[in-house]
């Protein structure tokens, strides 16, 4: 199952970043990629540094267990739960690319303080601020079930926390500056990660 896990990460990878970039330069001439906010040690530059170690150890998980330096969790460790995680992983990489084909040219990774991107609330937006956050998370819980070693859950840990930061403390922020009392409606109407929790009035 952890080789599963290896090609599954790497398709994500793939997909969701690789091959959305191409896409957006495509369409934008930028490949969407902003890099890490703040200061070293504030919050927004922890989120990002947070997001960035999450994803590089998240593939390191299932290949140190595929080697065998790592061992799985034996409660864990059932073909049920591998099973559920195989699925949320492929739920996971589709819900990814559905909602970033929602978010069209206002996709970014990170966010440059200075640029102003549309404000979608259509599609999968328009029942959840942040789905593509959702389906990292989702892709992120099925490749640790997959592998339910220690390391796979630490990394989801980091990868919850970082992502939690960078929704709270850098992409609000920024879209309350730049679209103000239209984001304020929104987020009083529309869930944080799922349908109709995390509202903020």
């Amino acid at each position: 199952m952890a080789a599963t896990a290896i090609v599954l990460y790497v398709v994500f990878v793939a997909l969701g970043f690789g091959w959305r970039s191409w896409v957006q330069y495509r369409h934008t001439g930028s490949a969407g990629f902003r890099g890490v906010s703040g200061r070293p040690g504030s919050p927004e530059w922890l989120a990002g540094v947070g997001f960035v170690v999450a994803m590089i150890a998240g593939i390191a998980a299932p290949l140190l267990q595929l080697s065998g330096i790592l061992a799985p969790i034996p409660l864990l460790h059932t073909l049920g739960v591998q099973a559920a995680g195989t699925f949320l992983a492929l739920a996971g990489i589709a819900a990814t690319l559905y909602s970033q084909r929602d978010m069209g040219e206002s996709w970014r990774i990170g966010v440059d303080a200075d640029e102003t991107t549309a404000l979608v609330r259509h599609g999968v937006f328009a029942r959840v601020r942040n789905p593509i956050f959702t389906a990292m998370l989702t892709f992120a819980a099925g490749i640790t079930l997959m592998t339910p070693n220690p390391l796979a859950l630490l990394v989801f840990g980091v990868l919850l926390v970082s992502i939690e930061l960078q929704v709270r403390v850098v992409e609000e922020p920024y879209l309350v500056r730049t679209h103000g009392e239209a984001y304020g409606n929104y987020r009083s109407a529309v869930g944080r990660f799922v349908p109709g929790v995390g509202r903020v009035g």
